[in-house]
């Protein structure tokens, strides 16, 4: 009983994590364009730097009204944002926050996250079929296409880091990196092919392809409103800060401190780190145009599985050479 009621009190407060984090991000989101675009950004709901406005928003979506049209698959329907919110909450499970400060520090993590990602695809697909519209379920064709296509480089991309370590475990990674260097010095192929492909399985510009307003209206969620709508809004956000935890734990050694300064708390610099990720993947957002589905396409099957297969051979003549 009282692992049981561990167990929920962790869930909890992953969640509160994320839910408070999705608000942090969306404030963070409109001022960092606004510094790239030369615009103010929010500054009124919540003076002196608008940070009450995620607020407002929240509060609009859970007061807007939720309509369902007649036509959908109900079951479909209501399942889809419920399975897009699962992967941004169980990937946290086995990402730590500091040295014995996880969840639960599974031998095969890295396995783990590779799998559970292949569900975003699931609520995406689920909830453009569910739609009964055509634009939604073009939307989710294609989405389907992406992120197949993209998981395929984002594995291969952990395996030259898996072998370097040694383990599946993002534990003994992070020792690893702790003993020897961080392994972007190591993997700056591996970083860039999991830089690339990270944005792209998250859906964000300029691989946003889903859901491109000049020719799909809105993507697969063109039909939800509301909380539901708030759902997949509020995934896209959750999986962004899980793609940069990972990439912090990975590349860049997770809550280890850099140049001595071990003052500081592990989870602060475990955050540190996360956030600068999420900084470089809104930097990428608000600079770089949208591409064309082909260009999307021919991105990842002549460009980054060739560099991810060939990050995986250096890294093992380095291994062989070196160890």
């Amino acid at each position: 009983m009282q692992a049981v009621l561990w167990s929920v009190l962790k869930l909890l407060i992953v969640l509160t994590f994320i839910l408070l984090n999705a608000m942090l991000l969306i404030w963070l989101e409109r001022k960092v364009s606004a510094w790239i675009q030369l615009r103010l950004g929010p500054m009124r709901v919540g003076r002196p730097q608008g940070w009450a406005q995620s607020i407002a928003d929240v509060l609009k979506l859970l007061f807007k009204e939720d309509i369902v049209p007649s036509r959908v698959d109900k079951v479909l329907f209501v399942l889809g944002p419920i399975i897009a919110f699962m992967p941004a909450l169980m990937v946290w499970a086995v990402i730590p926050f500091g040295p014995n400060f996880v969840s639960a520090d599974l031998n095969i993590g890295v396995l783990y996250i590779a799998a559970i990602g292949s569900i975003g695809l699931m609520s995406i697909f689920t909830g453009g079929w569910g739609s009964n519209n055509k634009w939604s379920l073009i939307s989710a064709m294609r989405s389907a296409a992406q992120l197949f296509s993209y998981e395929v480089p984002l594995v291969l991309a952990l395996i030259g880091v898996v072998m370097l370590a040694g383990s599946l475990s993002l534990t003994d990674i992070i020792r690893a990196q702790q003993e020897t260097a961080w392994y972007i010095l190591y993997q700056p192929l591996g970083f860039l092919v999991f830089l690339i492909a990270g944005i792209a399985e998250v859906n964000r510009t300029p691989f946003d392809l889903s859901e491109a307003e000049s020719e799909l209206v809105a993507g697969w969620h063109v039909e939800y409103s509301g909380l539901r709508w708030a759902m997949y809004f509020l995934a896209e956000y959750g999986n962004l800060l899980a793609l940069s935890a990972l990439a912090a734990t990975l590349f860049l050694g997770g809550w280890t401190a850099p140049f001595g300064l071990d003052f500081i708390p592990p989870f602060v610099w475990f955050l540190l780190k996360t956030y600068l990720f999420v900084f470089v993947a809104m930097w990428i957002r608000w600079t770089f145009p949208r591409v064309r589905i082909d260009q999307l396409m021919d991105l990842s099957w002549k460009f980054l599985i060739p560099v991810a297969l060939l990050n995986i051979a250096l890294t093992g003549i380095g291994i062989t050479i070196f160890s």
